[in-house]
């Protein structure tokens, strides 16, 4: 790459699939200038004018949609018809968020007291940076930007160097939507002018999605601006299937969750712990589903499982296998029973059973097509295995005891719990995390609220007697 340029690798055919210009550490001021100034006549809008400026951002984006979900599939691999689910899910969550603008937002009026009205506006932060990651490039960079113009933000979104014609697409949208001039803005940008953003006293807010170092690289740049900075860092989300669970559907979703989009998600399931009386025949089932899966060019119908988007992906998760089985894992299903296509950065699918507590691939993120599988003899183990991880993303149980479930769930250490499903955001719910996981929340009216700064109106309307 020389200076000055992104390339963007294809991961299929391994080619340059677009070179972009970056921006240097001189164009910082003048990005940052065009946010405030649309964000100071912006800020002043009724949330009906934000709304209807993100209704029509939603009818030019989905207009624009086959050839969105056209370029995810070239940029990061992932199969055609999982990207354009990805443009049908990602306006279902605007959808959301606009429609529960209006009631999230407004004042908050305190109960009566004599010769004083008191409420709490909840107002625009500012200038808010969302630094989005490329394995959702739609559905993590809207759970901040339809928000964040909702509460009368502007934004800057500075997307992966992976995916980054995905921030040009919310930008383009917002323009053919009539936004105004610098209200929603891409940048392409290396780590450094990046770093010159978050240290820049005009932005207000940073919401970051990507692996712990690098929410630890955005908190450090950070450091002593007392702005709120949002983290989502990922997981090694488990889940529990108990001897009462629903079989075939219980197999058929945990491996769905965790071989889907390559099982590059942070939501992803990466270790099963299956109870006892049904681990044998699980695991058979399991296996027998994870063989299905069809490797290949990503924009053919046929192919369920794309390229890695990082070149390193496939020797990374080869490791984890090969430390598992050395340590006593059962390799179920080999990578090698599978043909790698003759082009791409694929990484075969894996399944180990009976892996050790503490091997990298039960206890390391694997953001990836493998999985552990592992007995446990009852509740009291499950809890204590699941919580044992540096993350707290999502978590699931599955069985037909919903006491069960809420007892369990109350115990796990973690943002979501699901019973009887996983791998999913209701953007009715906050979107959250504990531990190596990250912090604050997007989605739902906490993830809008979160964008605002509180402003308490405390007004004496009558002197007294």
């Amino acid at each position: 790459m020389s200076a000055g340029e992104l390339k963007v690798i294809n991961p299929y055919t391994g080619d340059p699939c677009i070179v972009l210009s970056m921006l240097n550490a001189d164009d910082v001021d003048s990005v940052v200038a065009q946010a405030r100034e649309a964000f100071a006549q912006w800020r002043w809008t009724s949330i009906a004018e934000r709304k209807a400026l993100c209704e029509r951002f939603m009818t030019a984006f989905a207009a624009m949609g086959n050839e969105v979900a056209r370029q995810i599939t070239m940029q990061m691999g992932k199969p055609l018809r999982q990207a354009q689910n990805e443009v049908n899910g990602m306006l279902d969550r605007a959808r959301y968020m606009i429609d529960i603008a209006e009631e999230t937002l407004r004042d908050e009026y305190l109960p009566e007291k004599p010769c004083f009205t008191r409420y709490i506006r909840h107002e625009p932060k500012g200038v808010v940076l969302d630094i989005a990651a490329w394995n959702y490039p739609l559905l993590i960079a809207v759970n901040v930007i339809v928000p964040a113009v909702l509460a009368g933000n502007a934004v800057i979104i500075k997307h992966s160097s992976k995916t980054p014609l995905c921030g040009r697409a919310f930008t383009e949208a917002f323009a053919k939507a009539g936004a105004p001039k610098g209200l929603v803005q891409d940048i392409i940008a290396d780590h450094a002018v990046t770093e010159c953003f978050i240290r820049h006293p005009g932005v207000n807010h940073v919401s970051f999605t990507g692996s712990v170092r690098g929410g630890r690289e955005v908190s450090v740049a950070a450091a002593g601006r007392f702005i709120d900075v949002g983290l989502e860092l990922g997981g090694k989300d488990p889940a529990y299937v108990c001897a009462d669970a629903p079989f075939d559907f219980s197999v058929e979703n945990c491996v769905d969750g965790a071989f889907y989009n390559a099982g590059q998600s942070c939501c992803a399931i990466e270790r099963i712990y299956v109870e006892e009386p049904i681990y044998d025949r699980f695991v058979e089932a399991a296996a027998a589903l994870i063989r299905q899966y069809v490797m290949g060019d990503p924009m053919a119908d046929d192919v369920t499982l794309g390229p890695m988007a990082s070149k390193g992906a496939p020797e990374f998760l080869a490791g984890q296998v090969q430390d598992a089985v050395a340590r006593g894992g059962r390799l179920v299903v080999d990578p090698r029973e599978f043909a790698l296509p003759k082009q791409g950065w694929f990484a075969a699918p894996a399944l180990v059973a009976d892996c050790p507590q503490d091997c990298a691939l039960v206890q390391e993120e694997s953001f990836g097509p493998v999985i552990a599988i592992l007995p446990v003899s009852g509740d009291e183990e499950a809890v204590r295995l699941m919580n044992d991880s540096a993350y707290g993303l999502t978590a699931s149980i599955w069985t037909m005891d919903v006491a069960r479930a809420i007892r369990i769930g109350e115990r796990i250490e973690t943002g979501t719990f699901y019973m009887n499903r996983c791998d999913y955001l209701d953007p009715a719910l906050p979107w959250t995390g504990v531990k190596d996981t990250g912090k604050g929340a997007t989605l739902s009216r906490y993830g809008l609220l979160n964008l605002t700064q509180l402003k308490s109106m405390h007004l004496r309307t009558a002197l007294p007697d």
